[in-house]
């Protein structure tokens, strides 16, 4: 079994939960840390296990041999840059979400991993969790039937109290309500809805709250959605509510309704049709990194690596169709409204 020597960009509070989750796979091991922060060697191998060089400068450890992967725990505004000088040196590349901030960002990454053959997981882990799996199986075996009509929403309020809060509030980072957060949400929707989008519309709002008065942007948007097939769906991104975290999930298909973890079939025959059934999948219900889904989700990109596949579920071509739609929902609530096209 080959062994993965992976390199992490950004020493950070999503690193330190992308790092001790490599380091549980079978087969890959952190052996580098590149932070603008100077750091002791000794205290971060020590903290982590190994021996772990440490840089201050991506490009030098960008051109250690022994490094295969590139783990982007960097700022959003820096994952462009990050992932094409990855590309460029022939690592695969792990990157949080946003995996960019617009779309010529985006081409541009795309071209890189074609270009330099390098293979991608983008964090949206959600699709990783017990909550999708489960959700992904019930609609494959068919128990919803053909869905006509689904809402996947996120409720998450990102103040002071945050890991992210400090760089979160700039838009340089941040960008949108669902650029930073509900990109989980709408990008959990896509998977549901297994159609491509034609057209978006949005609109977007923001919370009267001082809590949250520093955003450079609109915190609150919701988005309609107009699938290829005829389906319709909805995502709301709410980053300023006063609530506990909330991963809602409304399906609706011609046999049957899903409802977070409550669902009714009708082909399940005896089921009171007056009465959810409940399955026992483990609900997305925190936004701490540390209990992301990233052990499931990085397994499988290390045993896709092993087999020179792309990532299931998450590869950089999954992650750009919702990065699509997401820019077109951003520009759709920034006309007031207006429906935009899905190219």
């Amino acid at each position: 079994m080959k062994k993965y020597n992976v390199g992490v960009i950004g020493y950070g509070w999503v690193a330190s939960a992308h790092i001790p989750a490599i380091n549980d796979s079978k087969q890959a091991q952190v052996t580098a840390v590149c932070s603008s922060r100077k750091l002791d060697p000794a205290e971060v191998s020590a903290e982590h296990g190994g021996d772990i060089k440490v840089y201050n400068d991506v490009s030098k450890m960008l051109k250690d041999p022994d490094i295969d992967v590139i783990s982007i725990c960097s700022y959003p505004s820096m994952h462009k840059k990050h992932y094409l000088d990855a590309a460029k040196a022939g690592k695969h590349v792990i990157v949080e979400k946003p995996l960019a901030m617009n779309a010529s960002e985006l081409k541009a990454m795309e071209t890189a991993s074609k270009k330099y053959k390098v293979k991608t997981c983008v964090c949206f882990e959600c699709r990783w969790s017990s909550q999708f799996l489960t959700t992904k199986s019930m609609i494959d075996e068919g128990l919803l039937g053909k869905i006509h009509y689904g809402e996947v929403d996120y409720y998450h309020g990102i103040g002071p109290w945050y890991g992210q809060y400090r760089w979160n509030v700039k838009k340089k980072d941040g960008g949108s309500s669902l650029l930073t957060a509900g990109c989980h949400a709408l990008d959990a929707l896509l998977l549901c809805m297994d159609s491509p989008v034609v057209e978006v519309t949005s609109y977007d709002t923001r919370s009267h709250s001082k809590v949250f008065k520093p955003y450079e942007y609109t915190t609150s948007s919701v988005s309609i959605l107009k699938f290829k097939n005829g389906a319709i769906g909805k995502c709301s991104a709410i980053v300023d509510c006063l609530q506990p975290y909330y991963f809602h999930t409304h399906l609706v298909g011609s046999e049957g309704s899903l409802l977070d973890n409550k669902f009714h079939s009708m082909k399940l025959g005896g089921l009171d049709k007056n009465k959810w059934s409940e399955t026992s999948m483990k609900m997305l219900d925190s936004g701490d990194v540390s209990d992301h889904p990233y052990t499931t989700q990085f397994q499988a990109f290390f045993d896709a690596l092993d087999k020179g596949k792309d990532m299931p579920l998450t590869s950089i071509k999954d992650a750009a169709a919702s990065h699509r739609v997401m820019f077109a929902a951003d520009k759709s609530a920034a006309a007031g409204g207006k429906p935009v096209k899905v190219s």
